[in-house]
């Protein structure tokens, strides 16, 4: 019996999500997608990550952020569900703190992922009035 889990995430950028996806080389493909409902119509993007199983792994937009959805049945990883995850929201805090920090005149110039499983980055910024 299917029983699908829809797991709530912080990845409410779809932009970041996909350079996190592509960073940990996790192979993923677009869905778009239409919406009808009493309040309004649209289209959003949905992330599909195919299984060799054919139980595929989804990002659905769900109006907040993007939710994990898979049947935990046919999880066919090789890490668990939870270390999936948590290597996804690292690598995509990365990317969110890199992009918004170069928008206010910072570049990176260090990113290393330490023994640990943590990430070292480190920014710099020149200050332009500076004498």
């Amino acid at each position: 019996m299917s029983h699908f889990t829809n797991m709530k995430t912080r990845f409410q950028n779809l932009f970041y999500l996909e350079r996190a996806l592509n960073k940990l080389h996790i192979v993923h493909e677009k869905e778009n997608k239409r919406f009808e409902n009493d309040i309004k119509k649209g289209n959003h993007t949905d992330l599909r990550i195919p299984q060799l199983n054919g139980h595929d792994i989804k990002f659905c937009w769900n109006q907040k952020e993007y939710e994990l959805v898979v049947d935990m049945s046919y999880w066919n990883q090789p890490y668990s569900v939870e270390l999936f995850i948590d290597k996804i929201t690292q690598q995509y805090a990365g990317e969110v703190i890199i992009a918004e920090s170069k928008k206010i005149g910072f570049q990176p110039i260090k990113y290393q992922q330490n023994d640990n499983g943590s990430n070292t980055l480190i920014l710099e910024r020149w200050n332009k009035n500076a004498e």
